[in-house]
């Protein structure tokens, strides 16, 4: 289903394809990636002014615009196809309290655009875009917090309390995304909140798994259980994770048991149950399958069929990040399922860190970018002979 690349690149002109070509070939060389993300750093670091080439290059390929107005081309681009955008202003490791009452303003704008409209399916952020990672790193720890921190701790709770009460009210689902493990006690705390707060009827709140973490499948089958015994409903996206390589690292450095999966089999595996597990209490569960990996993508296909669930269903999502996996994304539906790709926005200097994970891609998804070049490849091929 997912080979047709007619489909997959059919809104991508010869310049498009040429330019996504020289991108994936210069990053799937693991030296090239590594000297890249050095230089990005660098960059942060040194304040080096070359926004234009950023985002000439790896921006245009990843990043949706520098605000939601700059961002509308890529919305209404996606939509033509039936694609979804789910707008993420992908600000994180914010240190102020104008800088995190700026991300909570900028989300509850993009909530606000999302109303009434088809096109923009969810809305979503990152924790630590409203709270200082080190403050989520002591909660999650359950360390005693200082007078300041207890104050600055109920700020944050404040910020998502108003987010997710302008998701509920404006009926715009909310995804609430996922952090590195040692932070995320405190995240999961407040969304299961959330959920039992404003999932009461329907969903609009929606907490992200890393299935590359090997307890997250066993915490699926225990919010199951809370949700069954209080009455409310889950909201939940799936992803294998995006830490993995900094994850290993720190158990290493700390002493600790490594929290993540170190075979890729075993992820797959999880997260496979995972998405069982979802269409299997399809009664209480609305779900958001963010993956790159055809096999699962193929699974949740193949289970709809299995328990005759519609295939618009819109209790479940496929999607997959803005400029990667079109081959997924655009053949799913082009077939009809509900797909949404993640189109971050904001600022260049804002979204550096963004744009660094994507560089290092290859390095935590194996064959990914590899394979993104193959199709590309593939396709200009197939173009020349047609």
């Amino acid at each position: 289903m997912f080979n047709n690349l007619k489909v997959a690149f059919s809104d991508k002109s010869d310049r498009d394809l040429n330019r996504a070509y020289l991108l994936f070939k210069t990053i799937s060389n693991p030296l090239v990636s590594k000297v890249l993300t050095f230089i990005l750093k660098l960059v942060i670091f040194l304040r080096l002014p070359i926004n234009k080439i950023i985002k000439n290059t790896i921006y245009k390929q990843f990043c949706g615009g520098t605000n939601l107005e700059d961002s509308q081309k890529t919305i209404n681009k996606l939509w033509k196809f039936q694609i979804g955008s789910i707008l993420d202003f992908s600000a994180e490791g914010k240190e102020s309290e104008n800088d995190f009452n700026n991300v909570m303003n900028e989300t509850i704008a993009s909530i606000h655009k999302a109303i009434n409209e088809d096109n923009i399916p969810f809305s979503v952020f990152k924790p630590t875009g409203l709270a200082r990672f080190a403050l989520l790193e002591k909660i999650s720890a359950n360390k005693k917090l200082t007078l300041d921190e207890e104050n600055e701790k109920k700020q944050f709770e404040l910020r998502i309390e108003k987010i997710c009460k302008k998701s509920h009210d404006s009926k715009v689902p909310l995804f609430i995304d996922a952090e590195e493990s040692w932070i995320q006690n405190a995240i999961d705390d407040v969304a299961i909140k959330m959920m039992q707060k404003y999932n009461t009827k329907k969903v609009w709140i929606y907490n992200t798994l890393q299935l590359y973490r090997h307890d997250r499948l066993a915490y699926l089958k225990e919010l199951i259980t809370i949700a069954k015994k209080n009455n409310f409903l889950i909201g939940i996206k799936l992803v294998r994770g995006a830490y993995h390589k900094k994850e290993i690292q720190r158990a290493k450095e700390k002493n600790y048991s490594i929290p993540v999966h170190l075979e890729k089999d075993k992820t797959d595996k999880d997260y496979n149950q995972a998405i069982n597990l979802c269409v299997q209490n399809i009664d209480i569960i609305s779900f958001c399958a963010g993956t790159h990996n055809e096999k699962s993508s193929a699974l949740l296909i193949n289970l709809l069929n299995k328990y005759k669930i519609s295939k618009n269903d819109k209790r479940i999502y496929f999607s997959q990040l803005l400029g990667m996996s079109d081959h997924i994304s655009y053949n799913a539906a082009k077939n009809g399922f509900n797909v949404a790709k993640y189109v971050p926005y904001g600022p260049i200097k804002d979204l550096i860190p963004y744009l660094i994970r994507r560089a290092e891609e290859n390095k935590s998804i194996s064959g990914q970018m590899n394979r993104e070049l193959r199709n590309i490849i593939s396709e200009k091929n197939r173009r020349k002979e047609n």
